[in-house]
């Protein structure tokens, strides 16, 4: 009788754990290239082992995620700078994978991963911010297949440095606002893509503002069905709330951390006063820190749902308050700032740079990603299930809304 073949092994924690050990044997990290080995890491499925095989996963428990960055890390592995290429990571590459064609899966998740390509956002307009659905870049057909795209995108974070965005347009300007909305995929360096610095109150010109003229789109380059794009973008929207409001951070990191050094090292600055309101919200970060590891919990049984918008919610009142204790704790010396000309920073560095610095950037948390607005409306009608405002504009042909 021919052998029977073995069953393959059951990919649990030790298994992963095995694999991961013998791809590190064939892979040292001291002595290969950085990229090559974020390449072989990839192929070999230990990227983001939740994802299918082929597609940088093994189809595994998204939870065993943890096991193979616990061996990489005591490895001294490279990672792949997942803070450069957070919008790619967070929110193009699980949209990408739940309405990709193959085609596109293959193409694109691979050097999104490595950090080969950087990705961006082309979303908020700037009559279409909190009202996403009320955009305006409009997509006509062209000849041969392809679109072609006319509009302003505003908020754009990372578009000086991105190969790629992912983009929301108007295909049907005749039917209610969330319907008629198509998403694609924008190359970066196309003719008629040009993108402007928008200069923050800190200096810095992390944003921009995205102008497209004549913007030539091939359909092969389109997620989702034509009408659908509205439908595609809450799965990018929802996986936004949770990459911003679920980072993973040890005890006392973020922004916490500068304050509760500064208390320990600076007795003569403490008051009664700032101590009570410190310690309320030292515990406001550990409950929120536990809190976003209860929800990546959570995504292991499945896509984001609104309950991301809740953490971000969190997120951004947290950092303004604890960066407007720390500009009182410090004083005179929690005004200073060091540097008003602009620059162009791949990263924002919350705790490498002063007390003002983090003051005035933590302004912005409280509108980038949805606004608090928005989100406290997403957490009351789908969390909480209250009665939705009443929106007179819903089941009105966008052509025909006041503008």
């Amino acid at each position: 009788m021919p052998d029977t073949p073995a069953a393959p092994a059951v990919l649990d924690a030790a298994r992963l754990r095995a694999l991961t050990r013998e791809f590190l044997a064939a892979h040292p990290p001291a002595g290969t290239d950085r990229l090559d080995f974020l390449r072989a890491r990839f192929d070999a499925g230990l990227a983001w082992v939740h994802y299918p095989e082929g597609l940088g996963g093994l189809g595994a428990p998204r939870s065993l995620q943890a096991v193979v960055d616990a061996e990489l890390e005591a490895a001294g592995a490279p990672d792949n700078d997942p803070r450069r290429i957070g919008i790619g990571l967070g929110m193009a590459a699980p949209t990408i994978l739940q309405y990709g064609t193959p085609e596109q899966r293959r193409r694109f998740l691979r050097p999104l991963w490595t950090g080969e390509e950087v990705w961006c956002q082309l979303f908020s307009e700037p009559g279409a911010g909190s009202d996403l659905a009320a955009l305006g870049t409009r997509a006509v057909p062209g000849d041969g297949g392809d679109w072609v795209v006319d509009g302003q995108k505003v908020w754009t974070s990372s578009a000086h440095l991105a190969r790629w965005a992912i983009l929301i347009a108007r295909t049907d300007p005749a039917v209610p606002k969330h319907r008629g909305i198509t998403y694609f995929v924008c190359d970066m360096t196309d003719p008629g893509v040009e993108v402007r610095p928008l200069r923050q109150i800190t200096g810095e010109a992390e944003f921009n503002e995205v102008f497209l003229t004549g913007v030539r789109i091939p359909d092969s380059r389109r997620l989702g069905a034509v009408g659908e794009g509205w439908r595609v973008a809450q799965t990018t929207l929802n996986n936004e709330r949770v990459a911003i409001g679920g980072m993973r951070l040890p005890r006392e990191g973020g922004m916490i951390g500068p304050v509760a050094r500064t208390w320990r090292e600076r007795p003569e600055l403490r008051t009664h006063d700032l101590h009570q309101r410190l310690l309320k919200l030292w515990v406001d970060a550990e409950v929120s820190r536990l809190t976003a590891e209860r929800l990546r919990q959570q995504l292991v049984a499945g896509q984001p749902g609104p309950e991301g918008a809740g953490m971000k919610l969190a997120f951004a009142r947290l950092n303004q308050e604890i960066s407007g204790l720390e500009v009182e704790l410090l004083g005179e010396e929690g005004l200073l700032y060091d540097d008003w000309t602009m620059r162009r920073p791949e990263l924002v560095d919350f705790t490498g740079r002063e007390a003002g610095y983090r003051y005035l950037r933590s302004k912005g948390n409280s509108i980038e990603g949805g606004t608090s607005e928005v989100l406290l409306n997403i957490v009351a009608e789908r969390v909480l299930g209250l009665p939705a405002e009443p929106r007179t504009d819903k089941d009105v042909a966008w052509k025909d809304l006041a503008r």
